[in-house]
């Protein structure tokens, strides 16, 4: 089994894989990991240390998500799998007639059109609820100290930070934009790495939605902050779209690839793009690494299964097709038929990059989360609810403004959603969470670590650390700068236009925690494109 593989590491990767017993957080931010650790000694559970992470990264990782944004969650608890999809609906009173009256062709990146409900504080309340040992209080009370006396900023949170404020600073000069800079610039800068960073406003919020339960949120204080300011510049959204805001418990979806189960959240999210790529690329065998043959099947497989997902996922209510017909071994061999030696010219793609964390916990009972939460686009719509400290998401960017559009714009509808936690199984085993952050990039880097576990043999971190590609759109395929030269040119030779991408930062950041069924040991990866960090006990 490959939890116990040797190190796989043909270009002298760095790290290896951590293993402990007890219990273990993997997480993009090395504070948040030890926050979760240390949850887990307290005598919570992986849940409990879920929502400390989850919590602490609104703090930590203000550039990638938020109390504004959305959540997904698989979570492994007393011997099954349940989905967790706290994504939100447009608002109500928003429509396609409205935005076109106002001359919009397209949906907006910033400011209140493209805001949908929050879903994110109704996710830690429901995970608590019926799963958590600890209060809902107790688990987030790292993040709200964080918040309140300060901590220092991580390298690649102040790169993105930078970045964004010199966007911002350019694009976003209207009044409702001006909490962002007080906020997220006190002293017009950003900060910098190993700069102290803080947030009252933050801190109170988070307090407010642990004593309450979260209810505050929804029907409270802060839906009332949400509401007068959404009112004050024209937005939709109002406090009775966040009063009758719902989680959904969902049935994770799944495919069989070569005696593994690999698990995704259903529509709206896209983890069915990665099933129907690994589905294609099961009827191949003998895949080896760093091969261009077998990247070349990767790519193509990617392809075809962001048509079909760019073509049926949207709001579930609304899909078109059944996502088991789509992930049948059938539909699968239809789709590898398309695939030759020479590179496809499929329909284009959204290139978008998003703001997303991404993160995993197990525990000594078995117990496991795979967790991913996002403002979307780094800081999201770019608005901050006065006072509140609460970044507001711009998750409805990914609509349609065209009618026929399976995604179209409707009010109370859920978009097409690019976050999305993994999870592996194999037969009544759990195996243990995955993911891979980054907008369109996510099917993407969750196949790549998949088929370099199970096909490849590498160990979570080795599954990490390899080089990787993105197919961005029509036959244009970006690769790392350190991605093998020979392979580059053959897969040119195949067709493929090959760009070097110099910054790592576009081809995700993830975290995988494996557990050996037969001896109850942890195996964990952390992304080496960032600051993340494995917390073990």
């Amino acid at each position: 089994m490959f939890i116990n593989s040797p190190y796989y590491n043909p270009y002298q990767l760095s790290r290896k894989a951590v293993y402990a017993r007890n219990g273990m957080v993997a997480s993009s931010n090395p504070l948040a990991a030890q926050a979760g650790l240390e949850i887990l000694k307290k005598g919570g559970n992986s849940v409990d240390a879920a929502i400390a992470v989850a919590s602490c990264l609104t703090v930590f990782e203000p550039t990638s998500n938020g109390i504004g944004g959305d959540a997904f969650a698989l979570v492994w608890y007393q011997g099954k799998l349940y989905g967790l999809n706290a994504s939100g609906p447009a608002p109500r009173e928003i429509s396609i007639e409205k935005l076109k009256e106002q001359g919009y062709k397209e949906m907006p990146r910033y400011g209140f059109i493209p805001v949908t409900v929050p879903g994110v504080p109704a996710a830690w309340q429901e995970l608590a609820e019926r799963f958590g040992q600890l209060s809902l209080k107790q688990s987030m009370a790292p993040a709200i100290a964080y918040a309140a006396n300060g901590y220092p900023v991580s390298p690649t949170t102040a790169l993105n930070w930078g970045i964004t404020y010199n966007i911002y600073r350019q694009n976003l000069t209207d009044r409702e934009y001006k909490e962002w800079f007080r906020v997220f610039a006190p002293y017009n800068k950003p900060p910098r790495a190993g700069e102290i960073w803080k947030s009252e406003d933050h801190a109170r919020t988070l307090q407010i939605i642990a004593d309450s339960n979260a209810a505050e949120f929804y029907q409270g204080c802060i839906a009332e902050a949400i509401d007068e300011f959404s009112k004050e510049h024209q937005g939709f959204i109002r406090k009775e779209d966040l009063a009758n805001y719902k989680v959904q418990w969902v049935k994770p979806i799944c495919i069989n690839y070569r005696g593994y189960q690999v698990w995704e959240i259903p529509p709206n999210g896209q983890g069915l793009v990665c099933l129907l790529a690994l589905n294609i690329l099961k009827g191949y065998d003998n895949l080896h690494p760093f091969n261009d043959e077998t990247v070349h099947k990767q790519i193509e497989a990617i392809k075809l299964a962001f048509i079909d997902g760019l073509n049926y996922i949207t709001d579930s209510a609304e899909m078109k097709v059944k996502v088991s017909d789509l992930l049948t071994d059938e539909y699968a061999e239809y789709r590898r038929n398309m695939i030759s030696d020479y590179s496809l010219m499929p329909l284009a793609a959204d290139e978008n990059n998003g703001g997303t964390v991404y993160f995993a916990t197990a525990d000594c009972e078995g117990n496991m989360v795979s967790y991913i939460q996002s403002n979307y686009m780094g800081f999201g719509s770019g608005l901050v609810v006065p006072n509140t400290g609460i970044t507001l998401q711009n998750r409805g960017h990914t609509f349609s403004l065209n009618p026929g559009h399976i995604n179209s714009l409707k009010p109370g509808k859920r978009t097409y959603h690019t976050i999305i936690p993994g999870f592996l199984t194999k037969g009544h085993h759990p195996i243990g969470p995955f993911g891979v952050m980054g907008g369109f990039m996510q099917p993407q880097g969750h196949l790549q670590v998949i088929t370099n576990c199970i096909d490849f043999g590498m160990n979570p971190q080795a599954a990490l650390d390899a080089p990787r590609w993105q197919w961005i759109k029509d036959r244009i395929v970006k690769v790392e700068q350190r991605f093998p030269h020979h392979l580059i040119e053959q897969l040119a030779a195949r067709g493929h236009q090959i760009e070097v991408e110099h910054s790592p930062t576009s081809f995700g950041r993830g975290q995988i925690i494996w557990r050996n069924p037969e001896t109850g040991v942890l195996a964990g990866g952390t992304e080496s494109r960032t600051d993340g960090v494995i917390a073990a006990w």
